[in-house]
């Protein structure tokens, strides 16, 4: 079954918690990778990163057209309303937005409860403090007035949701696979025995002997495989009826002539038993 795409996306956030931009004189300086690697999103670089950073995740994840490509929270926004996928209610893999006009800061969600969302946020710090400086899982409490909204992306499985009015489009969930049986292996049925294989005789069929012959160890696997039923073939096939007489001709010592039965016994051995 394919990954959901909300849980990749969330996967790929997590991922980077614990990353930190850079540092000039000894104070944080907004200098990061997720600028330089999202087309378009370049010039962001040295500049407060959040928006670029939940960009870089969604095209990371491979849910770049999801999400708003932009640096700016406001702008975020506005892509999501534009599109009618903006809630006040939290929802799994949805971007939040927080501040004024939801203009100040955001992230993404990657679970919430009754009370609380967690995040994982760009260009933040685990003090509070305006000096963000990296990238952090974050718990606030839903009813913050810092809160402002939440921008739903069109995730192809649908979207966990805490907006009633958004219930119907929840994922559904997946029924539990039922245990296979285990299947009873058919017996061994060896190929039918060929007409025209006698020693001496030209036949195709001697190559398949001969290959049953090595597999049950009593021709060498060095000796050419050949349509002929020579010599070496006979020989083997001697040797396979010194070892099961019951197949060998009645009265007959040294017997190089398979028959039907001591053919089915041969491919049985060399090719039905359990290894």
């Amino acid at each position: 079954m394919a990954t959901p795409l909300t849980d990749k996306v969330i996967a790929t956030a997590r991922a980077e918690i614990g990353y930190r931009e850079g540092k000039t004189n000894g104070h944080w300086n907004n200098k990061t990778k997720y600028g330089p690697a999202v087309p378009g999103l370049e010039w962001a670089d040295w500049q407060a990163w959040c928006g670029t950073f939940v960009s870089w995740v969604a095209m990371t994840a491979g849910a770049a057209e999801l999400f708003p490509r932009t640096a700016s929270c406001a702008a975020g926004v506005k892509w999501f309303r534009d599109r009618k996928r903006f809630s006040e209610y939290p929802a799994v893999g949805a971007q939040v937005f927080y501040g004024t006009g939801g203009s100040s800061h955001t992230g993404i969600v990657v679970s919430y409860t009754a009370d609380t969302i967690t995040t994982v946020e760009g260009n933040t710090n685990a003090n509070g403090s305006a000096e963000g400086d990296g990238v952090y899982l974050k718990t606030r409490k839903r009813r913050d007035a810092y809160v402002y909204g939440y921008g739903y992306p069109d995730y192809p499985e649908g979207i966990q949701s805490a907006d009633p009015a958004w219930a119907g489009k929840a994922p559904k969930p997946t029924a539990p696979s039922k245990p296979s049986k285990p299947t009873t292996p058919k017996p061994y049925a060896p190929p039918a025995f060929p007409a025209g294989l006698a020693p001496g005789r030209k036949s195709p069929s001697a190559r398949g002997l001969q290959r049953a012959l090595k597999a049950a160890g009593f021709m060498s696997a060095a000796i050419a495989e050949a349509d002929t039923y020579g010599p070496a073939t006979q020989a083997a096939v001697a040797r396979f009826h010194q070892a099961h007489p019951a197949y060998r001709a009645a009265g007959q010592h040294y017997d190089p002539a398979i028959g039907p039965k001591g053919w089915a016994a041969l491919h049985t051995i060399a090719y039905g038993r359990k290894k």
